[in-house]
């Protein structure tokens, strides 16, 4: 019998108590019933007993036969109107016990609550509400999907939310990838709590331990923190990269994003990488400059560069990656060692930096089942840019064969008799013939990646490169792609597909695209632009090219975060030890912003630094000024000593107690995000968000925020 996990517990436990608390409530409904037929019941017996002692001593005279019982007024002054007014005293004084009729409202009392209930709506209305949208859902510790099946947002989406919060739709970046945040401007400020050195694992293995984030924090998210990867969570927070806008004014103010680098602080340098990267070589043994990194192939348009799938694209995809925890665990057991991507391998131990001018490679896999219920490698092309042939061999599965999947595959029990090839064979030929800055082409390549149980950062996905439905999750074969770009039919025969074929069909078209520009063939870029234009667009002009190869700089600079949230007259306050404090100061030094310590912060700065002399001193200065402040940075450090067994409930605890106060000195209607940065080779982060919610004062209860 398959375990259930804690959440669907907690889920069960819920329901038990529903049905218990409706089943009460039934009892009571058939109480009361019962008690109304057994008054009915007891007035009819009465009567039935007068009546019988009635007949026994016989009727005095004057009364009717039919009357029950005697009159004791006079019949002459009993006229209608008499006999109402008696019957409503009557009523007034002895009220029908039977009688469970609602009391009426009328006059003033029911207009004063008319208007306070058109209040309340009004007020409703203009309540911000955090809600996830389907990415966000997918990312969800609360959602019933397996660990397996979870796909963790990234750092940056949150920072999305954060600036959304602050400055709204002047945002460069937004973030209905993921939530909604309704009525931003009616935020009253935004805390942020960062608990490095936590993860999701601490978390979803002591949920017991933290009840003030699973009570008052509703949004619960799995995050791929750059603790996972090696970057930098303050750089990911922090630094805000530049959109096209933003840097094309820029290089027209500057002449370069290097020279506006070196005029302005506000610009900073962005160190973004999730593989084991180095900068590029030149033939001098130099590191090439960006000038020469982004120099353009004679037959290309635009960098190729900005074909590559981005780290969260590669998520998205299903792309293996070098990531660990629960992200990349196949099992139920977040505390399971063993991990999905356990046996996949690195098509290299060290990669350069792709430029404009890295070689690409169509690369296409075939498939047959096993008996270990999944599909196995069978087949591998690989094609240079010529076209030509540079890898092709059968590959002789682990397991034995249960289906060729002739069909598709085109292999045959025939074709792999004699194949000696393994697996391990193909990786180490791949390692051996790929340069370390090189792109991979292909349609959908994630399966055969998975196929090659490889990992490589360089992708180009006709997939998600090509689109001519206009909804990006809707793909096209690469059989339509091949006939409506490249006028020529694949994949048609009944010996099924040829890996060379499709191989060589990705690279030409991709290199088709190149020659056009980054919309060609995309309806998602291209809105309301005819596919047919496509086929017959010229190549673009000289000035097209300088400003398309500019473009691709754009990725490696950005702002701070603080540069936006203080252009409209608002403050924020950081706060953390001395280390902490120096990785934020990277962003500040040389900045245009006015910056104070704590002690002489005044009303004419925009950014308060405050040092701490440990993470408790930190957490309870941040709760003083929370309010002071449109946003509030708070950063603290767990080490591994904390960790260790015999300390981690008191630093569970302690955690729980700052997220605690926090809160409590957040103001209503304030937005409160709490991250766990992950940790370095073991679990993804997690980030915590919530509105906080406002009391109603109509029916004293929470209302919903």
């Amino acid at each position: 019998m398959k375990m259930l996990t804690g959440k669907r517990l907690q889920r069960l436990e819920k329901k038990k108590k529903k049905m218990a608390a409706l089943l009460e409530i039934t009892k009571l409904n058939d109480k009361d019933r019962e008690a109304k037929a057994l008054a009915i019941k007891q007035a009819e017996i009465k009567a039935n007993m007068l009546n019988n002692h009635n007949k026994c001593n016989g009727m005095t005279s004057g009364q009717s036969p039919n009357r029950k019982r005697p009159c004791s007024g006079s019949l002459d002054n009993s006229s209608p109107e008499t006999i109402k007014e008696k019957a409503v005293a009557k009523n007034a004084e002895e009220p029908d016990p039977l009688t469970n009729k609602k009391p009426r409202l009328s006059g003033e009392e029911y207009a004063l609550l008319k208007e306070e209930l058109r209040e309340r709506r009004q007020r409703l209305k203009c309540i911000p509400r955090l809600r996830l949208k389907e990415v966000g859902e997918n990312a969800s510790l609360k959602s019933d999907g397996n660990n397996k099946d979870r796909i963790p947002i990234f750092l940056s989406d949150v920072q999305h939310l954060l600036l959304y919060s602050l400055i709204g739709n002047r945002s460069p970046y937004l973030p209905f990838r993921w939530c909604i945040l309704d009525k931003n401007t009616r935020l009253t400020h935004t805390v942020v709590l960062v608990v490095e050195g936590l993860s999701l694992y601490h978390f979803m293995a002591y949920e017991s331990m933290f009840p003030h984030i699973t009570s008052n924090l509703e949004h619960q998210l799995e995050v791929v923190t750059p603790a996972a990867y090696g970057g930098s969570i303050v750089e990911e927070l922090v630094a805000v990269p530049l959109t096209g806008t933003q840097s094309l004014k820029l290089i027209q103010q500057f002449g370069s994003l290097e020279a506006a680098m070196q005029s302005t602080g506000d610009l900073v340098k962005l160190l973004k990488a999730v593989f084991p990267m180095n900068p590029p070589l030149g033939a001098d043994g130099k590191a090439l400059s960006r000038e020469m990194m982004s120099q353009l192939p004679p037959q290309d348009t635009f960098s190729r560069t900005q074909l590559l799938l981005s780290p969260w694209q590669l998520v998205e995809e299903q792309y293996p990656l070098p990531l660990h925890g629960v992200l990349a665990n196949e099992h139920e057991k977040v505390s399971d060692p063993f991990c999905r991507y356990r046996d996949y391998v690195l098509t290299k131990d060290l990669y350069v930096e792709a430029t404009a001018k890295s070689p690409m490679f169509g690369v296409d896999c075939e498939m047959c089942k096993t008996s270990s219920g999944s599909s196995e490698l069978t087949r591998i092309s690989v094609v240079d840019e010529k076209l030509n042939t540079v890898y092709n061999t059968f590959v002789k599965p682990e397991n034995k064969i249960t289906d060729y999947l002739t069909r598709y595959s085109g292999i045959t029990e025939e074709k792999l008799r004699d194949v000696t090839t393994t697996l391990a064979d193909v990786q180490q030929a791949l390692r051996t013939l790929l340069p370390p800055d090189a792109i991979l082409v292909g349609q959908s390549l994630h399966f055969d990646l998975h196929a090659l149980k490889m990992m490589h950062p360089y992708i180009i996905d006709t997939g998600v490169i090509f689109n001519i439905s206009g909804v990006r999750s809707r793909k096209t074969k690469l059989q339509t792609l091949s006939r409506e770009f490249l006028s020529e039919r694949i994949q048609e025969g009944k010996q099924g597909h040829d890996s060379i074929e499709d191989a060589a069909a990705s690279l030409k078209l991709t290199q088709l695209k190149l020659k056009h520009s980054i919309e060609f063939g995309d309806a998602v870029l291209a809105g309301q632009r005819k596919i047919e234009e496509w086929k017959y667009e010229a190549e673009l002009k000289k000035s097209k090219e300088e400003k398309l190869a500019e473009k691709a700089k754009i990725r490696n600079y950005g702002m701070s975060l603080f540069s936006h949230v203080t252009k409209d007259k608002k403050t924020a306050a950081i706060i953390g030890c001395d280390g902490v404090m120096n990785e934020y100061a990277q962003y500040l030094k040389t900045s245009s912003l006015s910056i104070m310590n704590d002690s002489e912060f005044d009303k004419d700065d925009q950014v308060r630094l405050v040092v701490s002399e440990g993470n408790k001193n930190a957490v309870n200065r941040a709760s003083q000024i929370a309010m002071e402040h449109a946003l509030t940075i708070c950063h603290v450090r767990i080490s591994e000593e904390q960790l260790k067994n015999e300390k981690v409930e008191k630093t569970f605890r302690a955690v729980n107690k700052w997220v605690h106060k926090l809160y409590q000195h957040t103001a209503v209607h304030g937005l409160v995000c709490v991250v766990f940065g992950g940790q370095s080779n073991a679990a993804n982060g997690a980030c915590f968000l919530n509105v906080k919610k406002n009391v109603d004062p109509l029916h004293n209860s929470v209302g919903r925020a």
